[in-house]
């Protein structure tokens, strides 16, 4: 689990430069993209944040409530992008 967790920080650690996911800027980003080229969170996290308005920063509030050893390794990964790196590669789950 703490190899998962150190993996999954070390992959947020190398996405740092790129824009927060649900940002304008992002969204602005991924709709110049051409669609079949989207990841399937990518595809989520447009539904999300840029079509539905959802707030990526509640999400983080909310999974630092939530106790650490409960997280699943995804939640940790999008936390570590979205919350500490400020790239919301899914701000959400």
């Amino acid at each position: 689990m703490k190899l998962r967790l150190i993996i999954a920080i070390l992959i947020g650690l190398m996405l740092v430069a790129c824009d927060k996911v649900g940002s304008q800027a992002w969204c602005d980003k991924l709709e110049r993209k051409s669609t079949d080229n989207w990841t399937v969170d990518e595809l989520k996290d447009h539904t999300k944040y840029c079509v539905l308005g959802l707030e990526p920063d509640k999400w983080c509030k909310k999974m630092q409530k939530k106790p650490k050893g409960e997280w699943t390794v995804d939640e940790a990964s999008k936390y570590t992008k979205n919350c500490v790196l400020g790239r919301s590669e899914d701000g959400g789950g």
